[in-house]
Formats: C-alpha cells, sequence, structure tokens
C-alpha cells in the first residue's frame, strides 16, 4: 500500500453499490487496519429508531447525524490509535459535508461508488439483505447524483469485480480520493 497509516477512508455509496465488499477488501490491504460500518450505530437504536425516508424530516435527519458523528469519532479514535479506517456507510446528499465535518484528523479520503441503476439492482436481487423498500434505486441514485457534493473519488464500478473496484481505488486515492482542507 502506498498511502502512509494511520488515515480515515470513506466508502460511500447508495444501497446494494458494493460498500460492504469493497470496504472489506480495502481494509485488508493495509497492515493495521479498522473496517468500520457506520451502520451498526442505527441498528444500536432499540426504540424511536426512525429511519431515513424520502421525506424525512427533523427527527429522522437529527439522528442520521448521530450516527455519522458517532461514525466520525470511533474512526479518529481508532486513527489516533494508529490505524487506518475505512468508513463504510451510505453517506449521499448534503450529508456528506455534516459527515466530513465530524472528521478532525487528517488524511481524510472519500470513495464515492456509483454503479448504474441497472447494476445496482442487479445486486440488490442477489443478495439475502434487502434494503430498498422506503426507496427505490432510482430515488436513492438520484439523490447521489444530484445532490451530494461532486468531492473525492467518484467510481463507476458497474463492470468492475471488487477486486478491481479496490485495485483501482487504490491506483486512484492519492490523486482523487484525498480531501483538500
Amino acid at each position: 500500500m502506498l498511502m502512509e497509516s494511520p488515515s480515515i477512508i470513506l466508502v460511500t455509496g447508495i444501497m446494494a453499490s458494493g460498500k460492504s465488499t469493497v470496504a472489506q477488501l480495502l481494509s485488508e490491504r493495509f497492515e493495521k487496519s479498522v473496517h468500520l460500518r457506520g451502520d451498526i450505530f442505527r441498528r444500536m437504536i432499540v426504540n424511536n429508531r426512525k429511519e431515513v425516508n424520502p421525506d424525512a424530516g427533523n427527527e429522522e435527519l437529527d439522528q442520521l447525524r448521530l450516527r455519522y458523528r458517532l461514525a466520525a469519532h470511533c474512526a479518529e479514535e481508532y486513527a489516533r490509535a494508529g490505524f487506518t479506517v475505512v468508513v463504510q456507510d451510505v453517506v449521499v446528499g448534503t450529508v456528506l459535508n455534516d459527515f466530513l465535518s465530524y472528521i478532525r484528523s487528517r488524511p481524510v479520503y472519500v470513495v464515492v461508488l456509483c454503479p448504474d441503476t441497472t447494476a445496482v439492482a442487479l445486486r440488490e436481487a442477489a443478495r439475502s439483505k434487502k434494503g430498498y423498500g422506503l426507496w427505490s434505486v432510482e430515488q436513492l441514485d438520484r439523490v447521489l447524483r444530484d445532490e451530494t457534493p461532486k468531492v473525492g473519488l467518484w467510481l463507476d464500478s458497474s463492470e468492475l469485480t471488487p477486486e478491481q473496484t479496490v485495485d483501482e481505488i487504490i491506483i486512484r486515492l492519492q490523486t482523487e480520493a484525498l480531501i483538500q482542507d
């Protein structure tokens, strides 16, 4: 691996874009690494969990930002302990700026997986867990492409295997994914 450790890498994209698989494979490329699954903080809420839907209000967005703050805090603690942290979560729309504001550690990188909707629909159909219900693939893809700040490395992984996707991330990480302050 060419980059220095420790660092924080956010791998984001819509549901079924390959985030979990790619984040795991990417984290395995570092000698001292953590794969931090941001959704764990949502799942920890036992009662009164607010799911983010297309018409989300303040309560839902407040819980989403809480999840992001917790993930960012944990990522920073791991980075402070010398780990390269690959944070994986759905961070799309204007809340990407919120997430990035919670991370003070540097360097920080953003990788946005953006396969086309046909590839996402096929991946969703092939997996056991189902992410879509409140959202359609097309709705969430529109938020990704139309409302998400264009920062970091945007990678169309429609035709790439997970291993090829990670190889491409490694090649382009320093030049395209690094967030400059």
